[in-house]
C-alpha cells in the first residue's frame, strides 16, 4: 500500500489518465474537464495524481499561477492550489497529501515563485486548513466560511489577500446559476438544475465562466459554482437536483 508513483498530467496524457473525480471518460463531465485542461495547461495549470501498484488513483492536487487562478484571490507570483483530494484512510496514514502538497511547493519553487497559497474551509467542496497548517501554512485572509493560507519563500513578498465576492451577489435579481468546467461535476449539475427548474416554472439564468478573469469576479468564494436568488448566495458548491428541489419548495409557493 505504502507504493505509490505521482504522474504529471498534461494534453498528451490526461485522457488515459484521467481527471481524478470522475472516472467515466466518456462522460460529458469528463470531456468538458480535459478541454478546460488542456486550454488552462497553456497557462500554467498543472495536474498531478498519485497512482498505487495496481494503477488505481490515489490522491491528486491542481495548482496554477495565482493570476489565473480560478478563484477570487489576489496573490501575485503565488503559486494557487485549486484543488486537493486524498479520500481514503490507507492513502492519509503515508501522508499523501503532505507529499503532494510539498511537489506543488517544488514546482513553485523551482518557478521562482514567492509562495504558495490555497484556499480552506470546514464545509465541503474544499480542504480544511489542518493539512496546510501541519506543513507551516499561515492565514493570509478570512472571509466568511473560507480561509486564505499561504506559505511564502521570502518574507518580503506581499501577502495574500481574497478579492470579496460577498459585495457582487446584490446584483443578481432573480434565479442564477454561475458556473466553470474546472470541475468536472458541473456540467451534469447545471443540465440538472436547468431541468428542475424548468419542471418548476421559473427563470434560471444559466452562465458558464469561461476565463479564470471572470472566475476571481465570480459572487461566491468557490467562484466556479454559484447559485443565487435576489441578491442572496443559496449555494456556492455543486448541488443535487434534489437539493435543488428542496430549496425551490422553500421559496417557490
Amino acid at each position: 500500500m505504502n507504493s505509490h508513483q505521482i504522474t504529471d498530467i498534461n494534453p498528451s496524457n490526461i485522457d488515459e489518465s484521467g481527471t481524478y473525480c470522475v472516472k467515466d471518460k466518456k462522460s460529458p463531465g469528463f470531456k468538458a474537464k480535459a478541454k478546460w485542461f488542456n486550454d488552462e495547461y497553456q497557462k500554467g495549470l498543472r495536474l498531478k495524481i498519485a497512482f498505487d501498484g495496481n494503477g488505481k488513483q490515489m490522491g491528486f492536487i491542481e495548482f496554477t499561477n495565482a493570476e489565473v487562478a480560478w478563484r477570487p484571490v489576489n496573490a501575485e507570483n503565488y503559486i494557487f492550489i485549486q484543488c486537493i483530494g486524498v479520500f481514503s484512510k490507507e492513502s492519509r496514514g503515508i501522508n499523501l497529501g503532505s507529499t503532494l502538497i510539498k511537489a506543488c511547493e517544488d514546482y513553485a519553487a523551482e518557478n521562482n515563485k514567492s509562495g504558495v497559497c490555497v484556499m480552506c474551509s470546514n464545509g465541503v467542496w474544499m480542504a480544511d486548513k489542518s493539512i496546510f497548517e501541519k506543513n507551516n501554512y499561515q492565514q493570509a485572509d478570512k472571509l466568511g466560511r473560507f480561509e486564505l493560507m499561504y506559505k511564502r519563500f521570502d518574507n518580503s513578498s506581499p501577502v495574500p489577500v481574497f478579492i470579496n465576492w460577498e459585495e457582487r451577489q446584490k446584483n443578481y435579481a432573480g434565479w442564477h446559476l454561475i458556473y466553470a468546467d474546472q470541475c468536472p461535476w458541473h456540467e451534469k449539475a447545471a443540465a440538472e438544475l436547468k431541468t428542475t427548474a424548468e419542471k418548476y416554472g421559473i427563470e434560471l439564468n444559466i452562465r458558464k465562466i469561461t476565463n479564470a478573469k471572470e472566475a476571481q469576479q465570480a459572487p461566491s468564494g468557490f467562484a466556479t459554482f454559484s447559485l443565487l436568488y435576489n441578491g442572496k448566495l443559496l449555494e456556492d458548491h455543486y448541488i443535487s437536483k434534489t437539493r435543488f428541489e428542496n430549496i425551490l419548495k422553500k421559496i417557490v409557493k
